[in-house]
Formats: C-alpha cells, sequence, structure tokens
C-alpha cells in the first residue's frame, strides 16, 4: 500500500463487483484521485489499520461482512468521511447506513458525474478543498484534523485526547442533537476502557469551557438539549 501521492485526495474502495471496481477506478483516478481497492471486509481492515485514507467508498454486501460493520469500524476510529455505493435500495439500509455515520448514501447504477460530484460535495464538508488541507471551521473555532490542533480567536486551545475527539463529533454532526448513549458509545479513554456518565458530564463541561464564550451561558457552543442529549449552538450571522 502507497502512501498519499502528493496532494491528492486518497480514497479506499470496499468493493466485490469486478466491472464496477474497474469503472471506478479508471473515473477516479481520472478525476485525480488516488485509489485503493479492496474486495473484502477482511482486507478492508487491514488496509485501514495500515493506512490513511481521506474517505471510503463501500459496498454494503461483501463475501466476509457488510459495509455497515466496516463503517462502524471507521467511526469508531475516526472522523473521516463515508459514502456507501450500494444495489440494497430499500429505505431502512439507507436510514441505517446514515444513522451509523455515513455521509451519504448512492444507490447502484449511478451516474459517474453523479458520483464525481457527490464525492466532491462531501469533501467540501470535511473541508478538503484547496490543496485538500483538512481544517474544520466553525465560528471562531478552527480544528487542523492533520495536525491535531484546535484554535479558537487563532488562539490554540489545549485538548485532552477525549475533548478533542468529542469535539470532532459534534463539528461533524451540525444541526444534529448527539444523545449521551451515542457518545459513550463512539469515546473511551486513553487506556482503551469505555467512559462511563458522570465522567462524560465531566468532559463535556471542561470541553465547554475551553470553547465556548465564558462570559455568556447563551454563547456556549455545545447545548444542552433536555431528556435527549447535546447539539451545537448555531452560529449567529
Amino acid at each position: 500500500m502507497s502512501g498519499c501521492r502528493g496532494n491528492k485526495v486518497k480514497i479506499l474502495i470496499v468493493e466485490d463487483n469486478k466491472s464496477i471496481i474497474e469503472s471506478l477506478e479508471y473515473l477516479l483516478e481520472k478525476e485525480g484521485f488516488e485509489v485503493n481497492i479492496v474486495s473484502s471486509k477482511k482486507q478492508a481492515l487491514e488496509y485501514i489499520k495500515a493506512d490513511s485514507f481521506d474517505l471510503f467508498l463501500l459496498d454494503v454486501e461483501l463475501p466476509d461482512g457488510t459495509g455497515f460493520e466496516i463503517c462502524r469500524y471507521i467511526k469508531n476510529i475516526s472522523n473521516k468521511p463515508i459514502i456507501f455505493v450500494s444495489a440494497r435500495i430499500e429505505e431502512s439500509n439507507i436510514v441505517y447506513g446514515l444513522d451509523l455515520g455515513a455521509d451519504d448514501y448512492i444507490t447502484k447504477p449511478f451516474g459517474n458525474n453523479e458520483l464525481v460530484s457527490r464525492i466532491r460535495s462531501v469533501l467540501r464538508r470535511y473541508s478538503l478543498e484547496v490543496g485538500y488541507k483538512r481544517i474544520l471551521v466553525y465560528g471562531d473555532l478552527k480544528v487542523d484534523i492533520d495536525k491535531a490542533k484546535v484554535y479558537k480567536n487563532q488562539e490554540e486551545l489545549f485538548l485532552t485526547k477525549l475533548e478533542y475527539k468529542i469535539l470532532l463529533m459534534f463539528l461533524n454532526n451540525e444541526n444534529k442533537i448527539i444523545t449521551r448513549d451515542e457518545l459513550l458509545e463512539k469515546i473511551w479513554d486513553i487506556d482503551g476502557n469505555y467512559v462511563n456518565d458522570n465522567t462524560l458530564s465531566v468532559y463535556i463541561r471542561r470541553l465547554r469551557d475551553k470553547i465556548s464564550d465564558r462570559k455568556s451561558k447563551d454563547k456556549q457552543l455545545i447545548q444542552t438539549v433536555r431528556g435527549m442529549g447535546y447539539i451545537l449552538n448555531k452560529i449567529s450571522d
């Protein structure tokens, strides 16, 4: 497996249909992407553990598992964009894939222009634009994903590993309520142990103190939705 060449976006395709593989490889390389292809869940997990990718294209049905399982694994270790490309068109499958954290779900057959457009749309959401530098911006907050650094009003904030991971979850789920159960499921402490409910409250409070305007509770970026969870406060124009 080779490293990223230059500033190309590096895509891992998980697909077992040979004709689709050839078509996708030709199309995406022609569009300037670096493409890596595997045809099974086992191969996909090996590649993900050994290398770094900017975006994942996942088929749902695989010889030894499902793309859903791969998506769940990816989202537990990173916040990289995921697009399902599948012949399974049932609404329940689409909803399930998106609920797992995928950014899009494209049904087969699809048009080449549509696929490329939707890939670029997802990449823009992750700020993989000019030079494909991964920067997330939300109000006066800026997150440099490549360097794992967070800035507020151009000054660097020093977050713990878990605070940083929680912040990324919120930034990648704008306008969506995140329940405490979802947070507890996705994060763990540096020793690999799951975080309990009381500890989560402490992390949320510390993160709020670091990223919010301390002069006004109304300007806290992480808002509590009573009885449901948390949501990012909308940035006023």
